[in-house]
């Protein structure tokens, strides 16, 4: 790949990742606008790692309140502090995994063709839309096993191209009447084992592949989706308690129309 494509592609998935405009839509649409080949399982791999880094290094002061508070609810078999998020996070991770096992490959066959993602894109935007009406005060002490495993179920969604993994949980979490900064928050830290389990088997595809490894570009791609998915998010929560979800519905339904025109 030429320094523009690892540049641009880069930028897309570290901006697209956890905005609820849906990563997969852009990367089919933005190499089909110029013409480029396919960036390749190293390069998929380099920037889930750097989406992985972004989120963790965002989070990693709740991250490491939240695993204290777990390792002591362990030894003192009872809830201490936010233990209990952090097996809201465990058990909603659940479906997305099983979802993932089973119907990988048939995903891979029959739902990445662009009618598919321009659909999904277009419907859940109407979704994310119907859902921000519904947003209510609830906060993450109301998070319970039941509602991460239903918000779980949404996540598990996501693995069809177009519909955004963190609309769908967005989504979801506003339905079931939390607040937006809960429900961001909660999409988050939800994306995190996630995100670490695509990005692993990504990289066990890799180890499995014979083909060339291009290490500089690996190096650029990581730096590039990582610093620019740290900005989107710590950006994206600076203003959501000030904004509505319409501007990313909007923005949807004409990606969702672009990608008719382009592809269908």
């Amino acid at each position: 790949m030429d320094i523009i494509q690892i540049i641009v592609l880069a930028l897309v998935q570290g901006v697209s990742e956890f905005l609820p405009i849906s990563s997969s839509a852009h990367l089919v649409l933005v190499p089909e606008i110029f013409g480029w080949d396919d960036q390749g399982l190293a390069f998929d791999v380099a920037v889930h790692v750097g989406t992985l880094l972004a989120i963790l290094f965002y989070f990693k002061d709740r991250i490491s309140k939240l695993v204290g508070d777990f390792l002591s609810s362990i030894i003192k078999r009872k809830n201490v502090g936010e233990s209990m998020l952090v097996w809201a996070v465990g058990f909603g991770t659940i479906p997305a995994g099983l979802f993932g096992l089973f119907a990988k490959d048939h995903i891979e066959t029959y739902a990445r063709s662009p009618l598919v993602i321009a659909a999904t894109t277009i419907i859940f935007g109407i979704i994310l839309y119907l859902a921000d009406k519904r947003v209510g005060f609830k906060n993450e002490a109301n998070i319970t096993i039941k509602i991460a495993l239903i918000i779980g179920v949404a996540q598990a969604l996501a693995l069809i191209p177009g519909v955004s993994r963190s609309g769908v949980t967005i989504s979801m979490a506003l339905l079931l009447g939390f607040s937006r900064i809960t429900s961001a928050n909660f999409s988050f830290l939800l994306s995190i084992p996630v995100i670490f389990l695509a990005g692993g088997l990504k990289t066990l595809d890799l180890i499995k592949s014979s083909n060339h490894i291009a290490w500089d570009e690996i190096g650029l791609g990581v730096l590039i989706s990582g610093v620019s998915a740290y900005l989107c998010v710590k950006l994206f929560m600076s203003l959501i308690s000030r904004m509505s979800m319409t501007p990313f519905v909007i923005y949807r339904l004409f990606l969702g129309a672009i990608l008719i025109y382009f592809f269908i």
